[in-house]
């Protein structure tokens, strides 16, 4: 699928309390009254990983796509330290204070997803369900490693051909079968050129470093995924992920019962959000959530 020809948003700067100058884009034709969705994109990514979903939504939804710090348009960060999930939930609460949002749903891919986890455990209030892309309170060894190898590491590249050879090498075995427009749609959303033309990660490098510098056994979040009590969740799962296992799926399911999940096939980590087997459930999970 690919993005909806000139889909509207309009582009919100607004500052942390720290003092960066944060981006996110706004997708509201349905009116400032509409429910509210946000939208939470992975650790080294950014608000346009959300250009075909969000208009999509935009049809029923305020949508709200913001790009964390360091990453896309929001500032970077001088300290590294500074990036960790925490400081990403107080930048977000100042977000939805910006736009005076009391009460929304969450999608979230990857960091995204642990984001919205924390944010609905802690503001059960506040979050009226969330939608977990690839993600849960389990991260595989496996690919955590993969992760930490490549994010803020990538040798630069000169052109949009290089961009695209380098997003294979990286992402290739969980995207399989896409086509030469669609990696050069995903080139775009993850690369952005520079002063001289050339493509550069649209990513903070010591967005990385502060993953390498993080413990290398991932804090225990069970006790987080038990902490949503009632909030609803959909789980999607890359049917080749080497993230979210098949074991902490079927686990996540069993200690909460009322938990919907979604298997996208041929996909790794992550699922685009684009694929036909899940649009429909997104769609339908948001359709029954209580936004009052």
């Amino acid at each position: 699928m690919t993005p909806e020809a000139a889909a509207p948003f309009r582009e919100v700067y607004y500052a942390s309390a720290d003092g960066l100058r944060l981006y996110a884009r706004i997708y509201e034709p349905a009116g400032i009254e509409a429910p509210a969705v946000l939208c939470l994109p992975g650790l080294t990514r950014n608000s346009r990983d959300f250009e075909v979903l969000a208009p999509h939504l935009a049809r029923r939804y305020r949508v709200l796509c913001p790009d964390l710090r360091g990453r896309g348009y929001s500032e970077r960060d001088s300290s590294s330290r500074s990036y960790r999930p925490a400081t990403y939930l107080a930048d977000l609460l100042e977000l939805l204070k910006t736009l005076s949002v009391a009460r929304l749903a969450i999608i979230g891919t990857s960091l995204g997803g642990l984001l919205a986890m924390m944010l609905a455990a802690s503001k059960q209030d506040m979050v009226a369900g969330i939608v977990l892309n690839d993600i849960g309170p389990e991260i595989d060894p496996a690919g955590l490693a993969r992760i930490r190898g490549y994010a803020g590491q990538l040798p630069p590249v000169r052109t949009w051909a290089e961009a695209i050879v380098q997003l294979q090498s990286v992402h290739g075995d969980a995207w399989p079968g896409l086509d030469p427009a669609a990696w050069q749609r995903l080139a775009r959303r993850g690369y952005r050129e520079n002063a001289s033309g050339s493509p550069v990660l649209d990513c903070d490098p010591g967005v990385g470093n502060a993953l390498r510098s993080a413990p290398a056994q991932p804090a225990d979040l069970w006790p987080l995924w038990a902490a949503l009590g009632a909030v609803p969740a959909l789980a999607i799962r890359g049917e080749l992920s080497d993230i979210l296992s098949p074991a902490t799926f079927e686990r996540m399911q069993r200690e909460k019962a009322d938990l919907v999940r979604q298997t996208v096939a041929r996909r790794g980590h992550v699922p685009l959000l684009d694929e036909p087997d899940c649009l429909p459930a997104i769609d339908a999970f948001l359709a029954r959530l209580d936004y009052r």
